[in-house]
C-alpha cells in the first residue's frame, strides 16, 4: 500500500480521506496548503506549505517516503502578482501563469503534472475512498418524480455546455427554464441566488419545483476538482424551494454521505446518479 501524500485545502474532504486512509491503515502524510487546510488535520504528521512553495512540498513529501499524492480540498485561483515562490515555484510559475489564462482545469492539469515530474502517482479523491461517488440512481429514500424528468435532463445538459466553456460545474433548471449556471462564486452562492429569486419562476419548500445539476467538465482531469455535494448542498436546495439534486454516477463526490442521506430524506430532496453521456 502506497503513502499517500494529502495535499490539503480547505473544507470536509480532505478530513475525510485522511480519517479513511486512518481506518484503512494506510500511511500517511499531510501537506497543509497555507491559508486554505483547517483544524480537523491538526491531528495528522505533515507539513504546511505555501501556493507556491513546491520545492518544499516535494522535499517534505519524499523525506517522508511518499509515492502518490492525493489533491483534495477548496482552493481559491491565486493572485499570482502576491505568490511568494521558492526556486522550484518559481522554474513553474510560467507555466502555471500561461495555464491559468486558459482556465481553471489546465491550471490544474498543469499541477498534476508537476507532481508526475517528480514521480509521484496522482490519486484521484474517489480512488482513494471508492465510496465517495454518486451511485446511479436513487440516493436515500426519494427518487425523482416524473415531471421532473425535462429538468434534470436540462439542467445536465446546461451544466454539460457551460463545463465545454470551463466556466463551472452546475446548473439549475425548473420547468425547463434555466435559472442559474455555476460560475467562480461557488454552488452554495448560486443557490442562494435561486432562492432569491420570486416563487413563480422555482418552487418552495411547501411545493418543490426545479432541479440542481453537477457535471465535471468534459476535458476536465478527473483525479482532481470533481464536482462535490455536501450538507450545505442539500440546505441550499432545499431552501430554494428545489425537489433535488442530479449528477453523473461515479463523477459526483458525495461529502458526508450518511449525514447527507438523512438529512435529504428529511427535507424530501431526491438525489439522483445517472450513468455519463
Amino acid at each position: 500500500m502506497k503513502k499517500l501524500g494529502l495535499i490539503a485545502g480547505g473544507g470536509s474532504l480532505p478530513v475525510e480521506i485522511a480519517r479513511h486512509c486512518e481506518r484503512a491503515g494506510r500511511p500517511l502524510f499531510l501537506i497543509r496548503l497555507k491559508g486554505f487546510a483547517g483544524d480537523g488535520l491538526a491531528p495528522y504528521a505533515g507539513a504546511e506549505v505555501g501556493l507556491a512553495e513546491l520545492g518544499k512540498c516535494f522535499k517534505a513529501l519524499k523525506r517522508a517516503g511518499c509515492e502518490a499524492v492525493c489533491l483534495a480540498g477548496n482552493v481559491s485561483r491565486p493572485d499570482f502578482s502576491s505568490l511568494v515562490p521558492d526556486m522550484r515555484g518559481l522554474a513553474a510559475l510560467p507555466g502555471a501563469i500561461a495555464a491559468a489564462r486558459r482556465g481553471d482545469d489546465a491550471l490544474l492539469r498543469f499541477l498534476v503534472g508537476e507532481f508526475e515530474k517528480e514521480g509521484f502517482t496522482v490519486e484521484g479523491a474517489h480512488e482513494v475512498m471508492d465510496d465517495l461517488g454518486l451511485p446511479a440512481g436513487p440516493l436515500g429514500r426519494h427518487a425523482p418524480p416524473p415531471e421532473a424528468g425535462g429538468d434534470v435532463a436540462r439542467a445536465l445538459e446546461v451544466a454539460r455546455a457551460i463545463g465545454r466553456l470551463d466556466v463551472g460545474q452546475g446548473a439549475v433548471v425548473c420547468d425547463g427554464l434555466v435559472l442559474a449556471v455555476e460560475a467562480q462564486e461557488g454552488t452554495d452562492a448560486m443557490l442562494s441566488r435561486v432562492a432569491d429569486l420570486p416563487h413563480a419562476l422555482r418552487g418552495s419548500p411547501e411545493a418543490p419545483r426545479g432541479v440542481l445539476a453537477k457535471a465535471p467538465k468534459p476535458i476536465q482531469e478527473t483525479r482532481v476538482d470533481l464536482p462535490t455535494i455536501g450538507l450545505a448542498t442539500v440546505e441550499g436546495v432545499a431552501r430554494a424551494g428545489l425537489a433535488g439534486i442530479v449528477g453523473e454516477a461515479g463523477r459526483l463526490l458525495v461529502l458526508d454521505r450518511e449525514a447527507v442521506i438523512q438529512l435529504a430524506d428529511e427535507l424530501g430532496v431526491f438525489i439522483v446518479g445517472v450513468e455519463p453521456a
